[in-house]
């Protein structure tokens, strides 16, 4: 699997991704002839190396003939519809505008539709956007992952007026996403930046591959701190295995009785939590107690935090970060003879494995009073016939989980 990983030391911006690629080795005459496949024109795009302090990037620039149109949503997916790309290339192109005016919406509280792009809908704009897709099309780029995004302070000139840092539109955008603050004054994530990579990219902080390109694309701050660069790194990650890190949450406990934290263990389950398992120990002095491991995303800390703290008598938890690889996995809902039930696709190279989502098979076992093993088998039964002959020929020689 090939993959792009972006290093957002010191923020990123739609010029800052396509700086970066370009100096990964991407080339710049490939690029213009497949942005030429947009029906925009009055732009010129410049590419020069500076420095940031002291370490060599590429400055990606558009220049643009003044405009006075102001586009909303619709405006930019009809320049993307009619361009000759292919559908992948649009659809994610027209994600990431999507995400970017929803984002807009809720920050001024108008309709989607209503929303006119005056930063982001000019022509400099679209070509950064549609050009990261482009971009990474072109490098054949399987995967893209991120490090966390940093926040910075201070105010931005919009033209509604001066903005916080970072912008609301941009704080919209970073929901959900992990986030490192820095006392830097100035803004390092634009909005165009959060919406191409909270679109694209799979969020860690570490990563396991081998590197065979670097990058680094230019911003157009000057920052005493840090240099004002995006760098990118482009590789192959091992078995094509999916990759990125959780947090494990450990606390010994010997003064909750088992009745609570069989209850813990479910509202954890229902809050969030990947798993949850309790393990038998001997503590100090010879104490029986139960050790509480608990899986979960790095956003879910705060909140199974104080699950813990209120179903359990600790006073405090063990975290640790840790790295987790996993198979390519999908969900699909089929339909069986019994009703619908979801099914879960595990993929290891040409294998293909299946697993029945328990709770599907669980309200369809109860509602036909049939055993559970036997729904079991009448949906991968299902799901086997709907793939056909070819996928079925597969499972039948590799087996399945």
């Amino acid at each position: 699997m090939r993959i792009a990983y972006f290093d957002c030391f010191s923020g990123i911006a739609g010029d800052m991704i396509l700086g970066a690629l370009i100096d990964a080795g991407l080339e710049l005459k490939a690029l213009k002839k497949e942005l030429r496949k947009l029906p925009l024109s009055g732009y010129e795009i410049r590419v020069k190396k500076v420095k940031k302090n002291e370490i060599l990037g590429t400055k990606f620039e558009i220049k643009v003939e003044k405009e006075k149109k102001h586009r909303n949503l619709e405006d930019i997916f009809k320049i993307i519809d009619k361009s000759s790309f292919g559908k992948k290339i649009k659809d994610d192109s027209k994600r990431i505008f999507q995400k970017l005016a929803k984002a807009e919406s809720l920050v001024h509280g108008v309709k989607i539709d209503r929303i006119h792009f005056h930063e982001v809908g000019a022509v400099d704009a679209i070509i950064d956007i549609v050009g990261a897709v482009v971009a990474l099309d072109i490098l054949k780029i399987d995967k893209v992952y991120s490090s966390p995004l940093p926040t910075s302070r201070g105010f931005v000139k919009f033209s509604h007026g001066r903005f916080p840092i970072p912008a609301p539109a941009t704080l919209e955008l970073c929901k959900n996403v992990p986030l490192r603050y820095t006392d830097i004054e100035g803004e390092l994530v634009t909005p165009t930046g959060a919406a191409i990579i909270t679109t694209l990219a799979e969020f860690s902080p570490r990563l396991d591959f081998e590197i065979s390109n670097i990058g680094y694309g230019a911003g157009s701050m000057d920052l005493k701190e840090i240099p004002n660069l995006l760098r990118v790194m482009i590789g192959k990650k091992e078995q094509d295995l999916e990759q990125d890190e959780i947090l494990v949450l450990e606390a010994n406990i010997d003064n909750t009785s088992p009745e609570i934290l069989g209850y813990l263990s479910e509202k954890l389950m229902k809050k969030g939590a990947l798993d949850v398992f309790l393990t038998p120990i001997i503590m100090k002095k010879g104490r029986p107690g139960i050790l509480l491991s608990v899986l979960c995303n790095v956003q879910k800390l705060n909140e199974l935090s104080s699950v813990i703290f209120s179903e359990t008598g600790t006073i405090g938890f063990r975290t640790q970060f840790h790295l987790r690889k996993k198979l390519s996995r999908t969900t699909e809902m089929i339909k069986t003879k019994l009703g619908k039930a979801r099914v879960k696709i595990i993929k290891e190279g040409e294998k293909v494995h299946i697993s029945p989502e328990y709770e599907d098979c669980k309200l369809i076992a109860e509602k036909h009073n049939l055993p559970l093993k036997d729904v079991y088998r009448e949906v991968e039964k299902s799901y086997w016939s709907n793939v056909g002959t070819e996928q079925y020929s597969i499972r039948e020689k590799l087996g399945r989980r």
